[in-house]
């Protein structure tokens, strides 16, 4: 399963955090105390998360009463955009098309993101094969399971409008 973290400030102020710090907004706090009821019947094994705060705050606020397993990963983070980090969320949408294979100035390309977080992913069944399993990331994390599993192109991907729902399912095995 994969869930985005939490509404950050970044997130109300209309910034695209990349990896800057960005702390959860009092909503967020809420959907991710939400989240942790909504998940605690799943029979989560572990649930893995990036390591940026964000998404931190979203484990840890979700499963704060819960004995599973919170195991950070920074190789779950958003895409890097280097010195673009912390601009403008419209802006950044509207160019991201443009970063699929070029890296973000300092930063990385979509395609090196997806990689990275690939490369997290396919260490999960080493341990947890077969287990349930709940990844807490963002972007570049739910276009890796869609590139990697269900074969959307990135270039596809970079076209779509995000649209957050309570969760996606996928099967890494």
């Amino acid at each position: 399963m994969f869930e985005t973290h939490s509404i950050s400030e970044d997130n109300e102020a209309g910034i695209a955090s990349g990896w800057n710090p960005s702390r959860l907004s009092e909503r967020g706090r809420e959907l991710a105390r939400e989240l942790g009821y909504r998940r605690r019947h799943d029979g989560l094994a572990a649930v893995f998360s990036s390591d940026l705060r964000r998404a931190r705050e979203t484990a840890e606020i979700a499963f704060a009463s819960e004995p599973t397993p919170i195991l950070l990963d920074w190789r779950l983070r958003e895409c890097d955009y280097g010195t673009l980090n912390g601009r403008s969320a419209d802006t950044h949408v509207r160019e991201r098309s443009h970063y699929i294979d070029t890296p973000y100035p300092n930063g990385e390309s979509w395609r090196q993101a997806v990689a990275r977080v690939r490369r997290a992913l396919d260490d999960v069944p080493m341990r947890w094969d077969g287990a349930r399993i709940l990844v807490i990331g963002h972007v570049a994390t739910r276009w890796a399971l869609d590139h990697h599993l269900n074969d959307i192109p990135l270039e596809t991907l970079a076209m779509e409008d995000f649209a957050w729902q309570e969760g996606w399912e996928y099967c890494l095995s």
